[in-house]
């Protein structure tokens, strides 16, 4: 199991508080549900050859981002084909994402 960072466990121990909660709306939630329902929809089945360190690569990318690395490669080339995946210049090194923390309004505030 990897290890948890502090600001990891802070996060989870918030949402086992309760303390987290939903800013999405209603409109929103239901094009996430919608857009996940039409993802799920996989009826064909490709087979594809990779080189051994590229998939080494997509399987630590998918381990990262908590899902199974086939999945990974079908969000990416779903990405591409909707043309949602953009090309960045290859001296531009990726920017990590730090969590953001959305504490809920005291009451009376």
């Amino acid at each position: 199991m990897p290890k948890i960072e502090p600001d990891e466990a802070g996060l989870i121990d918030a949402f086992e508080k309760g303390v987290l909660r939903s800013v999405a709306t209603k409109a929103e939630l239901a094009r996430y549900k919608a857009a996940a329902r039409a993802t799920a929809i996989k009826d064909r089945r490709v087979n594809i050859r990779l080189s051994s360190s590229d998939l080494q690569d997509i399987q630590v990318k998918a381990m990262e981002e908590g899902m199974p690395y086939q999945t990974l490669i079908a969000s990416v080339l779903h990405k591409y084909v909707t043309g949602r995946l953009a090309e960045r210049p290859a001296n531009e090194s990726p920017t990590p994402k730090k969590p953001t923390v959305r504490r809920p309004k005291k009451a009376g505030a």
